[in-house]
């Protein structure tokens, strides 16, 4: 008789990932859709900053080509509003908003670096949370799994295949795609990472030599409205 009322409850679910995640238990089943769309998440942040790092790095590339062939602050500031687009003309264009001396001219270029750095970063916090969260919220999924495996011994008062393998299922389920929101999310990071890293490092290398020729002419303001 034990086992006539067991089969009601064992028989429908399969043991296919599918079935298992939708005849998961509460928490599990929330744990596994949440890890889903931080996996979804994943690949349309990695998608949307690769496009953009492609259009700042070509944007930049326009305006570095430029710039070599610029021996003036006119110069300077026509082949940024050229590329306005691009990080360095941007910096140049914030250079060109305010006189002073080099060491003023010099923390402005700080500055403007820096707002470059948080325009060419936005979203990477996402993917950070989304690496390192979800191999810790899979986990989650897969102790509840456990546990729920161990309730159901103790209600069947055996631990037999049919009775533990949903529960075991459905938590290993749940750390599977932990991990396939994390992996893909490290590896995306550490590559859009390098590309931002590689962009402001020619963004920094260039800056002295642009603040040593914007401090050159007085008046910058008046200069670069000109040159606009």
């Amino acid at each position: 008789m034990a086992a006539n009322t067991l089969e009601p409850s064992v028989v429908p679910i399969k043991l296919d990932p599918v079935s298992l995640v939708l005849h998961s238990s509460g928490p599990v089943f929330v744990v596994v859709w949440m890890l889903v769309a931080a996996a979804v998440m994943v690949w349309v942040i990695a998608v949307l900053k690769l496009l953009q790092l492609r259009r700042l790095a070509s944007a930049e590339r326009r305006f570095e080509r430029d710039a070599k062939q610029a021996f003036d602050a006119d110069a300077l500031f026509a082949a940024a509003h050229r590329n306005a687009t691009a990080p360095g003309a941007c910096v140049v264009l914030e250079l060109g908003r305010r006189a002073g001396n080099e060491k003023l001219l010099d923390s402005i270029a700080k500055r403007a670096i820096v707002d470059q750095q948080q325009r060419a970063g936005s979203l990477m916090s996402s993917l950070s949370t989304i690496a390192s969260a979800s191999p810790f919220v899979g986990l989650f999924g897969t102790v509840y799994g456990i546990m729920d495996a161990f309730l159901r011994i103790g209600q069947a008062k055996s631990a037999s295949l049919p009775v533990v393998a949903p529960a075991i299922g459905e938590a290993l389920i749940a750390t599977a795609i932990g991990l396939a929101a994390a992996i893909p999310a490290v590896v995306a990071y550490n590559a859009l990472n390098k590309r931002i890293d590689d962009l402001l490092s020619e963004i920094e290398a260039a800056s002295d030599g642009w603040v040593a020729l914007v401090a050159e002419v007085p008046g910058a303001p008046a200069r670069i409205e000109k040159s606009a």
